[in-house]
């Protein structure tokens, strides 16, 4: 029994594919043997004596199910978090919802004239410069200015 790695070498060149996706028949072992050069091989392939396997891959259904499951919050644990809190969810991320709240507030308070628009152009300033926490902080700070001006 000879060795039919040049014959299985020549294969996978010929049909751009790597060595183990080449199938000889063991059955017509001599014929193989007897090809030497890419046209030989072309024809056996041709004749169904080699063959090219189809490609293996890996299975995504389990990929699909985790991921299936982390949509609806499940697999999201203490366990599985690698990273830091900010790592995870950005400070720009909550420096954005933060000033959005802000600004959307100021803007309501200003259109229902419960402040004139020096204070809201103030108070806007003073958002940016990151002076308020939160929603309440700031309502409680126009309070304070309210009371004092009145």
């Amino acid at each position: 029994m000879s060795d039919l790695y040049n014959q299985r070498r020549l294969t996978a060149a010929v049909a751009g594919c790597g060595l183990y996706r080449v199938w000889l028949d063991p059955g017509k072992r001599e014929e193989i043997e007897a090809a030497i050069s890419r046209e030989d091989i072309r024809s056996l392939i041709e004749g169904g004596t080699i063959r090219i396997l189809p490609k293996k891959g890996n299975s995504r259904g389990r990929a699909r199910a985790r991921i299936e499951k982390r949509s609806y919050g499940h697999c999201r644990g203490q366990g599985r978090r690698k990273g830091a809190k900010f790592a995870r969810f950005p400070k720009k991320m909550r420096w954005m919802q933060r000033i959005r709240a802000l600004r959307r507030v100021l803007r309501d308070l200003r259109e229902k004239n419960e402040i004139d628009r020096h204070v809201y152009r103030r108070m806007y300033r003073k958002a940016s410069g990151g002076e308020f926490r939160d929603v309440s902080h700031l309502k409680s700070q126009i309070e304070l200015l309210k009371g004092r001006s009145a």
